[in-house]
């Protein structure tokens, strides 16, 4: 590992709260959810009927030069956000070579894609229809596709990965991206996560897990009872400070830690031994104390294993700072984005950092004894720090934390 610095130059949202990073950091900000009804016609005994997803409508007006015969709808979110994050970053086309690499995650890939031929699949099987199944399901669903589909958009001819793990996906990815910068094995990255899980299939298998809310996302209160699903996609252009000097971009914040690990236990249920362990690591990565961290975007699931245990990792890495510290999860606002949360919540925290506000936990209600704090709630808090944390825990037992530190130390 060099002493190479990573930069943040762009960063790009498409998300049920709309298109574009302002528009998902407003809806953070303010407390502004987009979780709405949703019901499906293929699942006749639906019990849950809320979800952040993103309209038709929404993705049909800003999907430029989308592929639908060639692309599901996962990657033409990447596209979107990825289109916003180039543009802020200023790149031009000398910036894309070899040495500019994608790493982008997705929890479920092609879910659409993969629902809908699955079902004309069973129908043929049935004898019940005769639709004939999508012959370029396989370049559609494939997980890889949207980072494939950057790549090739941009010529980006570096390194392309794709991590699929759960909800860490869009975590590990970029804390990957700071990975191989640091090293000098890149110079540029296109990182972040997508995902377009809000489908009758992918929906009706959480539904049975009996994890979702039936009515409201709570993270940290008395009466949580499950998450929400979202969608969406973040991308973020990272860079050596060096490479980003060299062209004359200016840095909008630095990622300065970056700690994942597995718990090696349970797959559903977290562990916060694993969460504390990949807190601190980051912390040690970016040679800070836990008191120099001014908020934390929690994963903040508002399901009761996971708010505890997240919870309990917090208290156990910061100890007496944990009481003053500022913590909010925005899950309420864009819904759980699987693959792609990380991403999403990445991008709010970087606002958080640059804004120097704590976005609030909405539909907080009432302080949980067996957690012992409260949330950010009710609307934003003032912040005064240098450095701002985002986690990530995933299914799987799979931890990520980042830590994003301000511009005006560079």
């Amino acid at each position: 590992m060099t002493d190479r610095r990573v930069v943040i130059t762009g960063a790009g949202a498409f998300s049920p709260c709309g298109a574009g990073a302002d528009a998902l950091w407003a809806a953070a900000r303010d407390g502004i959810s987009a979780v709405g009804e949703i019901r499906f016609e293929e699942i006749p005994n639906q019990l849950v009927t809320r979800a952040a997803a993103v309209s038709p409508a929404l993705y049909d007006a800003h999907k430029n030069g989308a592929r639908a015969r060639l692309q599901d709808r996962v990657t033409g979110f990447a596209l979107i956000a990825a289109e916003e994050a180039a543009q802020q970053a200023g790149l031009t086309p000398d910036d894309y070579d070899d040495g500019f690499g994608v790493i982008v995650g997705s929890g479920f890939g092609g879910a659409e894609t993969l629902d809908t031929n699955y079902l004309k699949f069973a129908e043929n099987a049935l004898g019940t229809g005769t639709p004939r199944m999508d012959p370029m399901c396989i370049p559609k669903i494939m997980t890889n596709a949207a980072a494939s589909w950057i790549s090739m958009t941009y010529g980006a001819r570096g390194p392309v990965y794709c991590n699929s793990t759960a909800c860490s996906s869009a975590s590990q990815s970029i804390g990957l991206a700071y990975v191989l910068l640091k090293a000098g094995i890149i110079d540029r990255c296109f990182t972040g996560g997508t995902e377009a899980c809000v489908v009758p299939g992918v929906f009706r298998a959480w539904e049975i897990l009996r994890v979702l809310s039936p009515d409201q996302c709570r993270p940290f209160s008395a009466d949580r009872n499950g998450m929400l699903l979202g969608e969406g996609a973040g991308i973020l252009v990272l860079e050596t400070l060096e490479a980003a000097q060299a062209r004359g971009a200016a840095p909008i914040a630095e990622i300065v830690g970056y700690g994942t690990t597995s718990d090696a236990g349970d797959l559903l249920r977290p562990d916060p031994v694993g969460a504390a362990a990949s807190m601190s690591k980051a912390l040690t990565d970016a040679g800070l104390t836990p008191e120099r961290i001014g908020y934390i975007n929690a994963h903040g699931t508002a399901t009761v294993a996971n708010d505890i245990s997240e919870t309990r990792a917090m208290r156990k890495v910061f100890g007496d700072a944990f009481d003053g510290l500022a913590v909010s999860s925005t899950k309420p606002v864009h819904g759980h984005a699987l693959g792609a949360a990380g991403a999403l919540e990445t991008i709010i925290t970087l606002r958080a950092l640059t804004d120097q506000l704590a976005p609030p936990s909405g539909n907080f209600n009432v302080a949980d004894p067996a957690l012992g704090f409260e949330p950010v709630h009710g609307e934003a808090r003032p912040l005064s720090t240098d450095y701002c944390l985002t986690n990530s825990f995933a299914f799987g037992g799979i931890n990520a934390s980042l830590i994003l530190g301000t511009a005006a130390r560079l």
